[in-house]
Parts: structure tokens; C-alpha cells; sequence
């Protein structure tokens, strides 16, 4: 683990010391966040007229909603991935299966091959047995 940070940050006008174990970069954009969520409330006309109080949870509110969303949104991807992962693996399945396929079908094939050449050289002795048969030996003496 790393060791602990301190750093000091501008939050709506106020400076804060933060400490923790993020990096100091880390914490300055949080800073620059909440500065963000402030200025967004600051800048709506009705919050002039608000208590500080009333600011302050509305700011609450609005920076809660930005993270509801952001979880709801992470849940969205994981769910994606979830399925696309499921799908990955399924495709993976059938491509074994189709190789699996692919190769009995080659071993088939071969075999096949092997048959016919079989069969041809079968054929040629026939035919050369059948020649015999009926003209007899080709061997001509003089």
C-alpha cells in the first residue's frame, strides 16, 4: 500500500488539507469536481435567494445523482460484458465443434481417397485379367 497524502485543495473559495492514499492529482480533481458542482448551483437564479444549508444539499443531491447515474451506467457495461462474454464463449464452443466437424469430415475425405485409389487399382487388374482372358498372353514369340 502506498503511504498517505496530504493536500491542499480550493473548495468554493475555503482551502482544505485532504489526505489519503490516492496521488495528489487524484485529489485535486475531486476538488475540481465539487468547485464544478458548486459553480453549476451558484450560477441557477433561484439558489441566490437559498441558505447556505439549502445550497449545500442541493449540492449533496446533484453530486449523489452523478453517481447514481455513473452506477447505473457501470451495472449497464458489466451486464454488457457479462453477455458479451457469455456470447465469446459460446462461439468458441461452436467453433471447436465446427473443427471438431471439419476434421472428421477431412478424415472421412481421406479415407474416401484412399477407396477410390484402391478401387482403380482393383479396376486396372481386372481389366488387365480380363484382357488376358480374352486374347491371351500378349507375349509374342517368333
Amino acid at each position: 500500500m502506498s503511504a498517505k497524502k496530504s493536500v491542499s485543495v480550493l473548495i468554493g473559495g475555503k482551502v482544505y488539507t485532504l489526505s489519503g492514499y490516492e496521488s495528489e492529482d487524484y485529489l485535486q480533481k475531486v476538488a475540481f469536481y465539487i468547485n464544478g458542482k458548486i459553480d453549476e448551483i451558484t450560477a441557477i437564479e433561484e439558489a441566490k435567494r437559498m441558505t447556505p444549508d439549502m445550497k449545500a444539499t442541493l449540492i449533496e443531491l446533484n453530486i449523489a445523482d452523478d453517481y447514481l447515474k455513473a452506477r447505473t451506467q457501470i451495472e449497464k457495461y458489466e451486464n454488457d460484458i457479462e453477455n458479451r462474454d457469455k456470447d465469446i464463449y459460446d462461439l468458441k464452443h461452436k467453433l471447436m465443434s465446427s473443427n471438431a466437424k471439419f476434421e472428421d469430415m477431412e478424415k472421412k475425405y481421406n479415407d474416401v481417397v484412399k477407396e477410390n485409389d484402391e478401387l482403380k487399382k482393383q479396376k486396372a487388374k481386372l481389366e488387365a485379367s480380363l484382357e488376358d482372358a480374352l486374347l491371351g498372353p500378349t507375349g509374342i514369340s517368333g
